[in-house]
This record gives structure tokens, C-alpha cells and sequence, in this order.
């Protein structure tokens, strides 16, 4: 098809979309441990929930692990933490196993972890607004002793929930929640509960909040919207909710352009296109570019943030580590 028997498609790209902050480091922390150290290098779970990075790490030399016990007995190698955090448990774990850990634990996660043990100490039931099962809720959770945090999900739950001492509570969220649907949730527990204590900041991250915002921009102005990411990360899942919930009357999550279903997106005019804070901008690329053949394909970009956002690499994994 020539270019100019093709239909025209006006692409609005999300900005901020895809690597947050703490999933870049989380990268480096790998691929620095496999400079200094060489391969192999475990990793506790994936380090970022996305299959292309993780298979690209893979490939360097990184052996991915559920669990410590799958780590061989005796390894000098490195064993990283990955960005959702972990139980206080597993670093425990790692070191009667005198494993070389590294904890790549985005710190905006570690700062809930300190709330919510900082909350403990001071006799506070905690209340965690999260999702179960994710990765950084089981890690937080598992900062305190079994009992001491309920999760709440839903504001049916919220509703629900009955807490040991109504004057002694204060909550912390996961950080990648709906900003929506978490301000709903917070509202209905602090009109029960007026003296429950709230994080001095805001707990869903920066990240989080600002590819949300780009999205309620561009949702409402395209046919569809293509949300680039795993189905298991939690930051894009709620990318899609919120275009979905914006208008947009087609809005899905696709991890590469081989998942285009061009039985739904082949009669559009318009498209927005946004990341998941673990999705590489070469994925949103790729998918431009199969756009790009079926289409007179026109971009533009929507700001609604700028990032300059960066943390420093764990200790272990600095310039002057291996010195």
C-alpha cells in the first residue's frame, strides 16, 4: 500500500509513559552487578514486571528465582532484591544463607516499609490499601509481624472493616495504585475513622500519578488506546482502567505490536499510546512502527509532566564498589 492509499492516524503519545525512576535503577543494579561480577546473577523474582527486559537480562548472564531456596548452596554470585521489595524475611534468609545480596528496592517502596513499621512501633494498627498477592504488597505486609496490617482492596472492604482500636489506626498504600479509585477507598476510611494517621506523602508515587494524568489528557481525544505493558504490572493495568474510565472506547494492555488485534484498531483515526513505568520506549516504538505500515501515521506529543527524577544505585553496585 503506498503511502498515499493509506488511511490517515493522528498517534498522541503519553508523556511521562513507561520507566519510572526506580525501574531504571532496578535495570542498572542488574546489568552493573553483571559488569562488576560477571555472570551469573540472581534475581529474586523479576526485577521489573516486564517479560522484554527480563528476557534481555536473561541473556546477559541474569538467572531469574522465585524463592532463595532455588539459589545454589554456596554461590559468591550476587543475589538482587528486585524493585517491589520483599519481606523483612528474605533478606534475613539471604544472609544464614551468607549470600552477597543487594537490595534493589525502589526507595519510594522502602519509604512505605518505613511507615508502616514506624506506624507498629507506636502501637498503630495498620491499614495497607493495595492489591493481594502483588509482589510489593506481600513485601510490605511482610515488614510486620503476621496480623498487625489488614489490606483493604475495595471500598466495599473499607466499608466493612472493623478495626481493633478506631482511635489507633494509620494507613499506607501500594505505590501503583488508581489515584481514583485509592482517593475513594482513603475518603470512606478517614470519615469513619477521623484520627487514623496518613503518610506525610503521598505513598502512590510520582511515577504512577503523572502517567495517569497524561492519560486522562489524551483518553477522551482518540478512538483507542494502546496501554504498553505486562498484564502482571500493576502500574499498567491501572493505566488501562483509567482510559477506560476517561471515555475512551477502546482501551487495552499490550506487552509488543505482535498482540495488535487489527480487527479492533484497523478503522481508527486516532490512537493514544502510553507506557507502563516497567515498559521499554523501544516496545511503544515497535508498535508506531506497525501502526506506521497500515497507516499515514502523524505523532504528536502530550506533556502534562516533566521528570528528572533519578536514585542512586545500591551501595554495593557504586563506582568505587569493586576497589
Amino acid at each position: 500500500m503506498s503511502a498515499a492509499e493509506k488511511p490517515s492516524l493522528r498517534v498522541l503519545l503519553c508523556a511521562p509513559r513507561g520507566f519510572c525512576a526506580g525501574v531504571v535503577r532496578a535495570i542498572d543494579a542488574v546489568e552493573r552487578a553483571l559488569e562488576l561480577y560477571g555472570p551469573p546473577v540472581y534475581v529474586r523474582h523479576e526485577i521489573v514486571h516486564n517479560k522484554y527486559v527480563v528476557e534481555g537480562l536473561k541473556a546477559k548472564g541474569a538467572i531469574f528465582v522465585e524463592e532463595l531456596h532455588e539459589v545454589p548452596v554456596g554461590t559468591a554470585a550476587p543475589v538482587i532484591f528486585s524493585a517491589h521489595g520483599v519481606a523483612k524475611s528474605v533478606p534475613e534468609d539471604a544472609a544464614r544463607r551468607n549470600f552477597f545480596a543487594i537490595d534493589a528496592t525502589c526507595p519510594l517502596v522502602t519509604k512505605v516499609h518505613r511507615e508502616a513499621t514506624v506506624h507498629h512501633k507506636k502501637g498503630r494498627e495498620v491499614v495497607l490499601i493495595g492489591h493481594a498477592g502483588h509482589p510489593e504488597v506481600i513485601g510490605t505486609m511482610g515488614q510486620l509481624p503476621e496480623g498487625a496490617v489488614t489490606l483493604v482492596e475495595t471500598a466495599e472492604q473499607a466499608r466493612r472493616f472493623v478495626p481493633r482500636d478506631p482511635e489507633n489506626l494509620a494507613y499506607t498504600t501500594q505505590t501503583t495504585l488508581s489515584i481514583d479509585d485509592t482517593a475513594e477507598i482513603v475518603a470512606i476510611l478517614r470519615e469513619r475513622f477521623p484520627a487514623m494517621a496518613a503518610p506525610h506523602k503521598e505513598d502512590i508515587c510520582y511515577a504512577t500519578t503523572n502517567r495517569q494524568e497524561a492519560v486522562k489528557r489524551v483518553a477522551p481525544q482518540v478512538d483507542a488506546m494502546i496501554v504498553v505493558g505486562a498484564p502482571n504490572s500493576s502500574n499498567s493495568q491501572r493505566l488501562r482502567e483509567v482510559a477506560d474510565r476517561e471515555g475512551c472506547r477502546v482501551a487495552v494492555l499490550l506487552q509488543r505490536a505482535g498482540d495488535i488485534d487489527w480487527n479492533v484498531f484497523g478503522t481508527i483515526s486516532s490512537l493514544g499510546i502510553t507506557a507502563g513505568a516497567s515498559a521499554p520506549e523501544v516496545l511503544v516504538e515497535e508498535i508506531i512502527d506497525a501502526f506506521a505500515e497500515r497507516f499515514a501515521v502523524q505523532v504528536e506529543t502530550v506533556y502534562t509532566a516533566h521528570e528528572d527524577v533519578f536514585f542512586p544505585l545500591p551501595r554495593q553496585l557504586r563506582p568505587d564498589a569493586a576497589e
